[in-house]
């Protein structure tokens, strides 16, 4: 059995293919009920997330949001947005540099550093900054975007 390759394996995703440069945002507002359900969905239920008095003893001197809410604003942003739907994650580099405090607008950015021609895969710059400006989450993924039709 034979497989044929297209000559161009981006014409078989849903946006085609991104431009280096190329980026994407959204804005996302940490609330308590995001928190409860990736409480739920994670198991992490760590009282840095939940309890007042606790969470002022610490170094972030209030309750803060889960780091994985942050990034699964960027998984949204590569899903949806750029690569677009059908893109996976190959390979992750994140790093959490400051917390995200409840009630912050921060705003997850997606920036495309690399496209190969030959397969459908991108390198992206992503990023959380907080309304201050503050850099929350910085990184690289390598992603893979599958044609869905």
């Amino acid at each position: 059995m034979t497989t044929e390759q297209s000559p161009n394996p981006w014409a078989l995703t849903r946006k085609g293919k991104p431009d280096v440069g190329q980026k994407a945002t959204r804005e996302y507002t940490l609330t308590m009920e995001h928190t409860k359900m990736w409480a739920e969905i994670s198991q992490d239920f760590n009282p840095l997330h939940f309890d007042d008095e606790a969470a002022a003893k610490s170094l972030f001197g209030r309750r803060v949001g889960h780091g994985g809410l942050m990034q699964a604003i960027l998984h949204g942003i590569c899903g949806t947005d750029l690569p677009g739907p059908g893109t996976v994650f190959l390979n992750l580099e994140w790093r959490l540099q400051n917390p995200i405090y409840f009630g912050e607008t921060v705003v997850g950015e997606v920036e495309v550093l690399e496209v190969r021609d030959e397969k459908p895969m991108c390198l992206l710059r992503t990023t959380i900054t907080r309304p201050d400006g503050v850099v929350a989450l910085t990184g690289k993924a390598q992603t893979w975007t599958t044609g869905l039709d």
